[in-house]
């Protein structure tokens, strides 16, 4: 049997200025295995072909000749259609940081066109610089522009997500299967055009779909029902934040007319299993933490024997694959806090897995990918940082645990302290008495 390649994506949307680790951490997994692996993160892709002069002419052609129906927010954009498409490139070129000669140009009145977004949002304080000033209205001309999309085009889509009232009012599968049931908009074609020149170009024998949020869930079936349609053959997965807590208990099969596995909890135990399966080695029923269609029912497979690897077998994660240049700077707000998520790329690390704590009753604590906790080795933890920075030539980094234990974080700053590192981090952090002014949390 031929050896197995993997393609990992993220359908839309998750954050548009760096890749959500997911991809990257089971990418850098199997290159550890000798897997052959490809990632994409189809969101960034997907708005890429509406941020350019081509991508709005054809949504402006959509809307000529409709002018009574429209809103008078997309009547008055239309007028200035040649405005937004000649500004389309600098400004997304701005807020890649390819262009940061042109802020003072972008802030000038008359060169942005301002839509509905830029109302009683024209004046700066003192203390904004004049490149903040331009991200800010760089992303409310993007932003109106997203505001025409979704009131003309589809009402599926946002800056940060995508079809995300499906995801969370999927109590049932009904709602998805309606929403799939109709054709694809304009922004789907551009999405399934990305995804199938990512499968002709890898030719994979497994396609793995990572859903985070409730706003990828829509793009990753509208993705697996393409897929079905013409190449059945194709098995696929899917797995990720939202899978564990909302599809954990699935008992509908009709899910299974557009997947082929589902995966809980931690994605490289049941990942290898999978790809171990395919190749013939393993037989389904002793896949771990899977499930699938059997007669038309859902079955799960656990293999007991199938334990987890520790912090220390998981490889490095790796950005190889995801142009870290094309993602975009979205400031909508100054606020500092509001900045670390969504302002630059932030290389992503975890300090260790699941939770030091288990006491908060609001948390799920019986989850593996909670209950099972275990520091990353502070040599390793430091290994992986030399190697992002490596990689991707960025410093900063975020360690993405929910709660970041203080032990850990103490020997990790000390390790760097010793080796005279230069990076800047963040994480979130449970307060409490371990934290003190000689070990801030940041």
């Amino acid at each position: 049997m031929a050896s197995p390649r993997v393609l990992l994506l993220l359908p839309p949307l998750t954050q548009l200025n760096t890749p959500y680790p997911s991809t990257a951490f089971l990418t850098g997994f199997l290159e550890s295995r000798n897997i052959a692996v490809e990632q994409a993160d189809l969101g960034i892709e997907m708005v890429l072909r509406l941020f350019r002069p081509e991508g709005l002419r054809n949504i402006f052609r959509q809307l000529h000749g409709h002018d009574d129906s429209l809103p008078k927010e997309a009547v008055a954009m239309m007028k200035a259609e040649h405005a937004y498409i000649d500004m389309i490139e600098p400004v997304i070129a701005f807020l890649q940081g390819k262009r940061p000669d042109i802020a003072s140009h972008l802030i000038q009145p008359g060169v942005l066109p301002q839509g509905p977004r830029f109302r009683g949002r024209k004046k700066f304080a003192r203390t904004v610089s004049v490149d903040d000033r331009a991200k800010q209205w760089a992303t409310f001309f993007l932003e109106d522009l997203t505001d025409l999309v979704q009131a003309t085009i589809t009402p599926h889509f946002a800056l940060s997500r995508y079809a995300e009232q499906i995801g969370r009012s999927a109590s049932s599968f009904d709602h998805i299967a309606a929403a799939l049931a109709e054709p694809p908009n304009l922004i789907d074609e551009w999405l399934l055009e990305v995804f199938w020149e990512h499968v002709n170009k890898v030719t994979p024998s497994l396609i793995g779909l990572s859903i985070p949020f409730p706003g990828n869930l829509y793009g990753a079936f509208r993705i697996a029902q393409a897929l079905k349609q013409q190449r059945p053959d194709l098995p696929v997965v899917i797995g990720g934040g939202y899978v564990n807590t909302e599809l954990r208990r699935v008992a509908d099969p009709r899910v299974f007319d557009y997947i082929d596995f589902l995966t809980l909890d931690n994605g490289e135990r049941p990942l290898l299993s999978l790809i171990e399966h395919l190749s013939g080695v393993r037989p389904r029923q002793s896949l771990c933490r899977t499930m699938y269609r059997e007669k038309n029912r859902v079955v799960s497979a656990n293999d007991p024997l199938s334990t987890d690897f520790t912090m220390d077998d998981i490889g490095c994660p790796t950005y190889r694959g995801l142009a870290l240049d094309r993602y975009l700077t979205i400031l909508d707000s100054t606020n500092p806090m509001h900045r670390l998520w969504s302002e630059g790329h932030w290389n992503k690390l975890t300090v260790a897995h699941g939770c030091y704590w288990k006491q908060c009753t609001f948390c799920d604590v019986g989850l593996n990918y909670i209950s099972r906790y275990e520091m990353t080795p502070t040599d390793r933890l430091i290994r992986q940082i030399e190697r992002l920075v490596s990689e991707t030539g960025r410093r900063g980094f975020h360690f993405v645990d929910e709660a970041a234990p203080p032990a850990a974080l103490k020997a990790l700053a000390l390790a760097i302290l010793e080796r005279r590192m230069t990076i800047s981090w963040w994480g979130n952090i449970r307060f409490e008495t371990a934290f003190s002014p000689d070990l801030p949390p940041a």
